[in-house]
């Protein structure tokens, strides 16, 4: 029986030969969103596990980085629909859900659903809204729904909200609330492309390499089927054990006023099972735990005022928690239902 996302507790009964069948179709999308996008495996990876794993994506970075290309190939690569919205200081938060109008013919009022109700929703630039237009999303993002005028709708599945936003230029900007940073699963930076894959960018022919050219790489069976596998992969309680370990180690760290909170280890969960199902595994090593650590909690913690200034931020931070735990051994994390 699959759960319901409130305890830390093992999964279902996923076998090895159908996590290296599903391993494979992860990776098809990987492959699909890299024809398009010239990033590093590492951050593909984690990108399509969120999407895989329900969740919802941050990504902080520069101007022309490839966010919208992410956020496109993603939707794209698995035939889902996909809108975008750029939110300014004066978006109203029924731009983003929908609205209540009069219909012209009969005279009655009808909801009219807002771009919300799609599978990959962008919110671009989202911490250039107002406070209130930021908060439409939290009953979407947490209960996969909208209401309006006392009625509740259902949003599709999947439906994943990818945000991004540029740390580095915050005139006219209103920062994400604490709350509502915790509700994204995973953060992530582009970065600068590597010079082969600029070079690659260059030589290419731009009208052919294009998101919205892309093809599905998987139908809607095979996809859900990958979105509950997500939730099968199987955690041996010595490696639940070293994530509760990580994310107690945050709430005591000198440096941090505030620590992950059990959203957070929820989601590092998620995320490191979605990296075991990445590399075909049916169960979850601690490897998978350490790749996904830094994204999963780094936008969770709050640095203690001046521990910023002096060089220390969440990266660094994360590293020193990864090397305070004791990581369990390799005979305390293999098996389980499946093996």
């Amino acid at each position: 029986m699959r759960e319901g996302g409130e305890v830390l507790a093992a999964g279902g009964a996923l076998t090895s030969e159908e996590a290296e069948r599903l391993g494979a179709q992860y990776q098809l999308i990987v492959s699909a969103v890299q024809e398009v996008l010239l990033a590093d495996d590492s951050t593909v990876q984690l990108a399509v596990g969120c999407l895989l794993a329900e969740g919802h994506l941050l990504v902080e970075d520069l101007p022309g980085l490839g966010k919208t290309t992410l956020a496109k190939a993603l939707a794209h690569a698995l035939g889902l629909d996909f809108r975008r919205v750029q939110f300014t200081a004066d978006l109203l938060p029924a731009d983003v859900t929908g609205a209540i109008v009069l219909n012209r013919d009969t005279g009655e009022p009808v909801f009219r659903p807002g771009p919300i109700f799609t599978n990959v929703l962008m919110a671009d630039e989202l911490n250039r809204a107002s406070a209130r237009s930021q908060s439409a999303l939290l009953e979407a993002m947490e209960e996969r729904q909208v209401t309006a005028d006392g009625t509740t709708m259902r949003l599709p599945r999947p439906f994943m909200v990818l945000a991004t936003q540029n740390p580095f230029d915050a005139a006219g900007t209103s920062p994400l609330p604490h709350g509502q940073r915790d509700r994204f699963m995973l953060r992530l930076s582009l970065g600068y492309p590597t010079r082969a894959h600029e070079d690659r960018l260059l030589a290419r022919d731009a009208s052919v390499a294009q998101a919205d050219n892309l093809e599905a790489a998987l139908d809607q069976k095979d996809l859900n089927a990958l979105m509950d596998a997500v939730s099968d992969v199987y955690v041996a309680p010595a490696v639940r054990g070293y994530i509760l370990d990580i994310v107690a180690a945050s709430r005591t760290h000198p440096a941090l006023a505030v620590g992950a909170s059990p959203r957070g280890a929820l989601a590092l969960r998620q995320a490191s099972r979605a990296a075991a199902l990445s590399n075909g595994r049916h169960y979850v090593v601690p490897g998978d735990v350490q790749v996904a650590v830094e994204p999963a909690l780094g936008h969770r913690i709050v640095l203690l005022p001046g521990s910023e200034r002096s060089g220390t931020g969440p990266g660094e931070i994360v590293t020193d928690l990864l090397h305070q735990v004791p990581i369990p051994g390799p005979e305390t994390v293999a098996g389980g239902p499946g093996s």
